[in-house]
């Protein structure tokens, strides 16, 4: 999840990214969560050595022992780490006596499961990445802190608001599994969407295309002038929803979102659903996806894309920073809300996904919790935040942030795209409540099969619809639903 950095970059959920999730999609190599559930479903709770509370103050409102060391793993993917180094400069000033270790690694996954088996978690964890782990099982098995005390605690900025009364709207809601209990706080915001080039499409003396019959003239004529359609993740084809789940919801409804996430019987056999496929399909079956995308992987693909061999990608907004190093300074980066079929969708133009990325969480064996949930109030104050968005070119969570910040053209063109979806934002939460199904089984088994031409939208339906039922049926897995 980008980070999620994608990867969700994972966004993704992976996550930045990464489902997204980040919930956001970055990473190299994907974990089956299965093992992480067997793990945890045995795993202690630990932190006997818990630091003991220091006391609460105006400027330490969640009493952190002054001299506990704390301890912050963050993933490694698209948004870098200078940000977060910045912000645990700011934690040792405020906190000098305290030894802070702070540590970045793409494989979340194989570097902490070990921990929580032993009951030595890290404070805070920045959960992305396609080695994400699943947020699902983590909350089911009881792993979690609940951030209820961090988002209750003063502001970092201005004691007369809460936490949570400075956070975008949905935030609070995204950390929520059952319950009021918020388990996991989204740091970045996420658009997510088509991104392109305006300079290759005023070449081609183009708009973006708003209907899929103006979406197939669009890649036919760029064709004609050398350059492929669509490309994608190929390794990673969970990065495919980022633009497919908001068009299933702008042709049918965000209903059929929610029984998708749901895993309601027969969801994904919905119509609003297959002609969708059907429409991703057609890019496959005319040509207009890159020769060679399904071996690539989400850096080989972006810069194939910002080399100008193809004109759209799906991704999240972590790819600008990402790709920062491979995009021209006349590219013109921009993104849309995802083309849809026509006149018949039940939501208009500008249906946008966009929603929390990069989950931090704050591990219930943690030895000082207090310490993990200080560094986050840190992170979520202006400045944090201000310094986030001007170096990796995103939204935070904090609602604000951009004053004074020169945008660059694809936070820009992601605030527009917000702007214009106005209240027609979709949240898909599957990324974020099934991480192994949303990567493993409908991005690599189904889409990535069908993107590459082997299934057809018919076959990849019955697949991923089997896919979700063995999910809905394993009694194994905590199911989550929309209230």
């Amino acid at each position: 999840m980008g980070s999620t950095s994608g990867e969700n970059h994972e966004s993704a959920g992976v996550g930045r990214r990464d489902l997204i999730r980040r919930s956001a999609a970055l990473g190299l190599v994907s974990v089956p969560a299965t093992s992480f559930l067997s793990a945890c479903a045995s795993s202690g709770g630990g932190g006997e050595d818990k630091a003991e509370s220091g006391e609460r103050t105006a400027k330490n409102p969640l009493g952190v022992n002054d001299g506990a060391r704390m301890e912050f793993v963050l993933f490694d993917g698209g948004f870098g780490t200078e940000y977060a180094e910045d912000a645990v400069r700011i934690y040792e000033k405020n906190f000098p006596r305290a030894e802070v270790k702070f540590s970045a690694t793409q494989k979340i996954q194989s570097t902490l499961q070990p921990r929580f088996n032993q009951g030595n978690p890290p404070d805070l964890i920045d959960n992305s990445g396609a080695e994400q782990m699943d947020m699902g099982v983590l909350v089911g098995k009881n792993q979690l802190a609940d951030l209820t005390p961090l988002l209750d605690a003063p502001s970092y900025d201005d004691p007369d608001k809460k936490v949570r009364d400075t956070l975008r709207p949905g935030i609070v809601e995204m950390g929520r599994f059952d319950g009021e209990k918020v388990w996991v706080l989204y740091y970045a915001y996420t658009v997510y969407g088509v991104w392109y080039s305006q300079k290759a499409l005023d070449a081609l003396d183009e708009q973006y295309p708003q209907t899929w019959d103006q979406m197939l003239a669009v890649c036919a004529k760029a064709r004609k002038k050398g350059m492929a359609g669509w490309t994608y993740a190929g390794k990673y084809p969970y990065y495919i929803p980022f633009s497919l789940y908001p068009m299933i919801g702008k042709v049918g409804g965000r209903e059929v979102l929610d029984a998708i996430d749901n895993l309601e019987p027969n969801a994904w056999k919905h119509p609003a659903v297959k002609a969708c496929f059907e429409a991703y399909y057609e890019l496959y079956r005319k040509g207009y996806v890159l020769r060679g995308t399904p071996g690539l992987d989400h850096i080989q693909s972006q810069t194939a894309w910002a080399r100008g061999k193809a004109l759209f990608l799906p991704n999240g907004s972590w790819v600008e920073n990402e790709s920062a190093n491979v995009i021209p300074a006349d590219f013109g980066l921009a993104v849309s809300a995802p083309t849809g079929l026509g006149s018949s969708d039940k939501l208009p133009f500008g249906t946008l996904w966009a929603s929390g990325g990069e989950p931090f969480v704050v591990p219930a064996g943690a030895r000082n919790g207090a310490g993990g949930m200080e560094q986050l109030r840190i992170m979520l104050g202006e400045a944090a935040s201000k310094n986030f968005t001007s170096k990796v070119k995103s939204l935070t969570a904090f609602d604000g942030g951009t004053d004074g910040i020169t945008l660059t053209p694809g936070l820009k063109s992601g605030v527009a795209a917000l702007e214009k979806a106005g209240d027609n934002v979709v949240n898909p939460r599957i990324q974020d409540w099934y991480v192994q199904l949303q990567k493993e089984k409908i991005g690599v088994a189904g889409l990535g099969e069908m993107m590459a031409g082997r299934l057809t939208p018919a076959e990849a339906v019955r697949k991923i619809q089997g896919f979700a039922d063995e999910t809905a049926r394993d009694t194994s897995i905590k199911h989550y639903k929309h209230a």
